[in-house]
């Protein structure tokens, strides 16, 4: 492939790396993950309300890795609140859970812009072959793309990036974290949790999952092999020479 349509690709390779850094740590800071509607069954009960009497009694959040607001309504009005993470609910939420998801993102941001740095230096640069050049990229795609694979065998094992999207998860399907917010300082009521659905940061780092398989297929149509592939003209001339010795 001519020198200039290696710059393009790798150009375009740089952008879509850059535009997946920003977008996670765009995510990162908005209250944008999970929107989740709640149900106050205290006084659902004490009514027997039913139908839309419990429109009452539905409350409303959103939250993301940091803070976020909602309404509690009890059949009294609506009651708007705050809250943060930390410190405010450190005793609430499963905090390892929540440190390990923020802390894998982190790291997925810097892999990426590492990633946008190699890029660009391909594309206007004279890389060395083993850590700059197609080489270099490969590996911090796949690191990249690791932090959002699950592990699904041994060799998957250092693949942490199954934490991030998975353990999100877990934390607000397996450990209630809607519920847990809801119900925090609450002496009087009992909040439960109706519906959850991830939202526009939830998503933004979904889709740099796939940000990095495009970039790999971007290196390949850029004319380079994947690492670790030989040719059969490679293999039958290594063969060839073994046979020789």
């Amino acid at each position: 492939m001519p020198s200039q349509q290696k710059k393009i690709i790798f150009c375009m390779a740089g952008v879509l790396s850059f535009a997946c850094a920003l977008g996670v740590v765009t995510a990162l800071g908005t209250p944008l993950w999970i929107e989740a509607t709640i149900l106050c069954k205290t006084g659902a009960l004490l009514v027997n309300a039913s139908g839309q009497e419990l429109d009452k009694f539905m409350g409303e959040m959103q939250y993301g890795l940091f803070h976020g607001e909602g309404v509690r309504q009890c059949g009294l009005g609506a009651r708007p609140f705050r809250f943060s993470f930390f410190p405010d609910l450190l005793k609430a939420i499963p905090v390892s859970i929540h440190v390990n998801v923020i802390l894998f993102s982190a790291i997925l941001i810097v892999l990426t812009m590492v990633g946008t740095a190699f890029f660009m230096y391909n594309a206007f640069g004279k890389p060395f072959e083993t850590l700059h050049g197609p080489l270099g990229l490969y590996l911090l795609s796949f690191i990249s793309v690791a932090l959002w694979l699950p592990a699904t065998s041994h060799q998957a094992q250092g693949s942490c990036g199954c934490l991030v999207m998975i353990l999100f998860a877990s934390e607000v399907k397996i450990h209630h974290l809607s519920e847990k917010i809801a119900n925090y300082k609450e002496a009087t009521y009992v909040y439960k949790t109706q519906s959850e659905k991830y939202t526009t940061s939830f998503w933004v780092v979904f889709i740099c999952f796939f940000v990095h398989f495009l970039n790999g297929l971007l290196i390949r149509l850029a004319g380079f092999q994947f690492p670790f592939a030989k040719s059969k003209d490679t293999e039958t001339t290594n063969v060839a020479a073994d046979l020789m010795y």
